[in-house]
């Protein structure tokens, strides 16, 4: 207990500032110190435990759309920083989306479901996987690693992207499927949302997702080291807390042109192409996962299971 109050006193003003900077006058974070001392702060043990200085531990973390990656994430990276003195990089999987033109053109050849950047499919497994590779690497040199501008639905263009400079001891990895399995073709037959049942009669394009879960991905997520899972209730806690996040987003954009902010609706359209994996993943991640955080209805961490 020592240990956890020594390093909250190091960290909770970087920590606190942090947190203010996610908040808005009507949003504002509850309990977040015993957020981080009850919960991040043994998280940050658990992970500094398994550093090995001579190889780059990659640390997956998963959660449904709006479940507070960024921000656990975000803290975890400050506290391993800050306290444990460790190189941490965090990248999200939606920084590997495949461009507009990509997508445009999978959209023609697969589905057109295709052109909605999210499911399995629409990132660019070659390029996460050489990431992997290159961050391995004993001769390891600088790496660029791209920057997806959800504002746009685009890549950034290369001169914005991220310049790794010297060797991470730990990489966190957060997207809403990271580690997910693929279903069996018996589960992909029945639709469970009316996008399924309208746009895609003959299955063509949830068979196409879960191949790719049972191929590429599954190499992909076999490199991670360990995986965090926020776990929510339900899928309709996730949707409201989407439509929440994107609210922001409309807040924080308002005076810029050309932006790709979604309506209400177009969240929730939106969200039916994740629904499938994260309705999965609810019974998959709790057995996968290192680490399950519980989050109760008020978006808050409830209680943590360390089990590996």
């Amino acid at each position: 207990m020592q240990e956890v109050n020594d390093c909250f006193s190091k960290v909770k003003k970087d920590c606190f500032k942090f947190i203010s900077s996610q908040e808005t006058k009507k949003d504002k974070f509850k309990n977040k110190e015993k957020m981080i001392k009850s919960f991040l702060i043994p998280v940050s043990f658990w992970i500094s435990k398994r550093v090995n200085k001579k190889k780059t531990l990659i640390i997956g973390l998963a959660g449904g759309q709006g479940s507070g990656k960024t921000t656990i994430s975000s803290i975890l990276t400050l506290i391993l920083k800050k306290y444990f003195k460790l190189n941490v990089f965090k990248i999200s999987i939606d920084d590997f989306y495949k461009t507009r033109k990509d997508r445009k053109l999978l959209s023609k050849n697969k589905h057109p479901l295709f052109m909605t950047r999210g499911v399995p499919g629409t990132h660019d497994i070659d390029l996460m996987l050489n990431f992997f590779k290159k961050i391995k690497d004993k001769n390891f040199k600088s790496l660029p690693v791209p920057i997806f501008d959800k504002a746009i639905d685009d890549r950034c263009p290369k001169s914005l992207w991220y310049k790794i400079k010297t060797k991470p001891d730990v990489v966190i990895f957060e997207g809403w499927c990271v580690g997910a399995r693929a279903q069996s073709s018996n589960q992909l037959k029945k639709p469970i949302n009316s996008l399924e049942k309208v746009y895609d009669q003959g299955i063509k394009w949830r068979t196409h997702v879960n191949n790719q879960l049972k191929n590429k991905y599954k190499t992909l997520f076999n490199q991670l080291d360990g995986l965090l899972y926020l776990k929510a209730k339900n899928f309709n806690l996730l949707r409201e807390w989407r439509l929440k996040q994107e609210r922001k987003l409309r807040l924080s954009t308002k005076n810029k042109k050309n932006l790709k902010i979604m309506s209400s609706r177009d969240v929730v359209n939106f969200m039916q192409t994740y629904q499938r994996i994260t309705q999965q993943m609810f019974k998959d991640a709790v057995k996968s996962s290192s680490i399950i955080m519980d989050l109760n209805s008020k978006h808050q961490i409830q209680k943590i299971k360390f089990r590996k």
